[in-house]
């Protein structure tokens, strides 16, 4: 009861709130419009109204102010927050001052009974003055909350000075959204941008002064920030803008990529910082998406591995093609209950289901494989790691190997239609254990192919390493600047090629729209990367300067470790394809026999107390080209 009586109170004051707010609005829009209609005889009339108007007026402002006010209500003028005011409420204000005006307009025809219609020239300046009047009234509102919001949050505050390169749309809503949040201290003063067309002209007040090349000019603005906004423009531009931009030891901050703003997940107005990812990226590519939409809509699909970096990031793309269903398949639930909280929250929880299973359980997946039906299967689970399968090489061969070969056979056996294995370069001429493991699964995926009967397409994905994906170079270097250093690379000459995870995974859905079966796709990396660039890079971007503040340490390859990575193994034939960006590689696949015997020598060195040597030595009986490490861990 106690609760009861202390919330009536509190009903009571928001009613008595809400009803000092209509009346203070009732009152403020009769005057606006009153006066309006007034001066709408007056203008019509020069200011000098003969008879009978000025009695015509008296009379119908009696009923037509009250009249306009209950269209306003009904456009819901009455509803929004009276200090908030942007184009859907001068929209609203506008169809409700329209359906006001109608009754005067078709009384020129005599429907409504009046004496002397209302001329049509005081009809109209009386819409345009209401409108303005009321617009008006509406921002001086708006104004009002802002700068009182600002003088309260910029008390003692210097605001930063801000320059914005991109004077586009993109650019243009990040100003918009400065300019309406003054209390986030942030001035913008100019605009710099590439079209020399746009160069003198003004965007929300904010001069456009010429090219981004300027800025070391432009001394006089006193820049404390520069903001990117320049989401569609080529990632060399991108790079050398963000060049300039360091060059003048300024906070940087950039608008989200494209992909992202397409997306949906971010706004333009959603800044962060300048991350290594802006400067290793590449330009967009252009996908085939109607094509894959058209392989995913309506059908039922699988991904293995769905919690990890590649396996999430095929569920967040798979989702936006429609299938009829989703199937996450992890081993661990830490991993996939976060992916599958994000795609319930996009609204896929009737399309998805996730399904904890370990892909070496052979009777588990049968089950799944009976139960869902899938008609396509994008196989990312993996051990991924290079120096921790070096020491557990029977764990590498168990999981990347033989299950790949089991989901190879259970894909043919519920006649799957394609079937994707994620592959790696480190699956090129291999000097680890977890690399072998991979080439290893390819070897299966393409005997596969040859099975009598078989009606299912496989083929494999490689690329390289993925930006931000777990155990990569990026966030471990982060982890280390932000500790203070020192950051460690194996060795000064050590390179990598690099691509992003939405990159990664848009080119292995178009490899799966453009395979025939038994192929091998590459994906075009770009040019490789100096890690001890990478390191120096992401230092400076963090704000310290390399050797000075945070140390380089090189600490020698590791196990299994190579100084460069390679594209394509020798008796492998290259064969184009459609898309500029993927290469297609063909070379014999090992027969139905040699695939079986292999697997089961597999499954006697690894289930077992058998040494890391002699595993790495089968290993190698099997990819010929296999350099194995056996020293330390073996």
């Amino acid at each position: 009861m106690k609760t009861s009586n202390q919330a009536v109170p509190k009903k009571l004051k928001l009613w008595g709130s809400h009803w000092l707010r209509g009346g203070f609005l009732v009152g403020a829009y009769a005057l606006l419009l009153g006066t309006g209609f007034f001066l709408a005889y007056e203008v019509r009339f020069d200011f000098d109204v003969p008879d009978p108007w000025p009695a015509q007026r008296r009379n119908m402002m009696q009923w037509v102010v009250p009249w306009k006010i209950l269209c306003l209500l009904a456009f819901g003028q009455f509803a929004g927050m009276l200090t908030y005011f942007r184009l859907p409420d001068l929209y609203r204000l506008s169809g409700g001052l329209m359906v006001a005006s109608l009754p005067l307009l078709i009384e020129r025809f005599g429907l409504l009974g009046f004496t002397v219609p209302v001329p049509r020239g005081v009809v109209l300046v009386d819409f345009v003055f209401s409108l303005i009047a009321i617009t008006l009234f509406r921002i001086g509102l708006r104004s009002f909350r802002e700068r009182g919001a600002d003088r309260n949050e910029l008390a003692g505050k210097r605001q930063r000075r801000v320059a914005i390169v991109g004077a586009g749309d993109v650019g243009a809503t990040v100003v918009s959204d400065l300019l309406s949040k003054r209390g986030l201290g942030r001035k913008p003063v100019a605009f710099f941008d590439d079209e020399a067309d746009k160069r003198g002209l003004h965007i929300h007040g904010v001069p456009v002064l010429g090219r981004p090349e300027l800025l070391q000019e432009r001394k006089e603005l006193k820049l404390d920030e520069i903001i990117i906004a320049m989401p569609s423009a080529p990632q060399r531009r991108i790079r050398e803008v963000i060049a300039l931009a360091r060059a003048l030891d300024v906070t940087t901050e950039i608008v989200p990529s494209l992909g992202e703003l397409m997306s949906g997940r971010v706004k333009a107005s959603r800044l962060r910082m300048v991350d290594i990812e802006d400067l290793l990226g590449r330009d967009p590519v252009a996908l085939d998406t109607a094509g894959i939409q058209q392989m995913i809509r309506g059908k039922r699909v699988m991904v293995t591995g769905a919690g990890g970096s590649i396996g999430s990031e095929l569920c967040r793309q798979i989702l936006r093609m429609s299938p009829t269903r989703l199937i996450l398949v992890e081993q661990s639930e830490v991993q996939l209950f976060p992916i599958e909280q994000q795609l319930a929250e996009d609204g896929a929880g009737a399309t998805m289901r996730g399904e904890i299973a370990d892909i070496l359980d052979q009777p588990r997946m049968e089950g799944l494989f009976s139960l869902h039906q899938p008609q396509v299967v994008f196989h990312a689970a993996a051990h991924k790691h290079v120096p921790i399968m070096e020491r557990q090489p029977a764990e590498a061969v168990k999981n990347n190997a033989l299950g790949t070969a089991g989901l190879t056979e259970l894909a043919g056996r519920h006649n799957v239609e394609n079937f994707i294995l994620i592959s790696t370069d480190k699956a090129i001429n291999p000097t680890s254990v977890m690399g072998t493991s991979k080439r290893l699964a390819e070897l299966f995926v393409q005997a596969a192919q040859q099975r009598p009967g078989n009606r299912t397409r496989y083929s494999a994905v490689r690329f390289g390493n993925v930006l931000g994906s777990s155990g990569s170079v990026v966030p471990i270097f982060r982890k280390q600047i932000d500790q203070g250093g020192p950051v460690t690379v194996t060795h000064p000459d050590v390179t990598r090629y690099f691509m992003t995870i939405p990159e990664a995974v848009g080119l292995v859905l178009q490899c799966a729209l453009q395979t025939k079966g038994g192929e091998i796709f590459v994906l075009d990396m770009g040019s490789p990367v100096k890690i001890a660039d990478l390191a120096r890079q992401m230092i400076e971007l963090s704000g310290f300067v390399p050797e000075d503040d945070i140390e380089i340490k090189f600490s020698g390859l590791r196990p299994g470790e190579k100084l460069f990575e390679e594209l394509q193994h020798s008796g492998e034939d290259h064969h184009p394809t459609d898309h500029s960006r993927i290469m297609r590689f063909v070379s014999p696949a090992i027969s139905l026999a040699d695939a079986e015997a292999m697997k089961a020598e597999l499954q006697r060195v690894s289930i077992g107390d058998v040494a890391p040597s002699e595993i790495k030595q089968t290993l190698k009986r099997y990819v010929p080209e296999y350099t194995p490490f056996v020293g330390g861990y073996g």
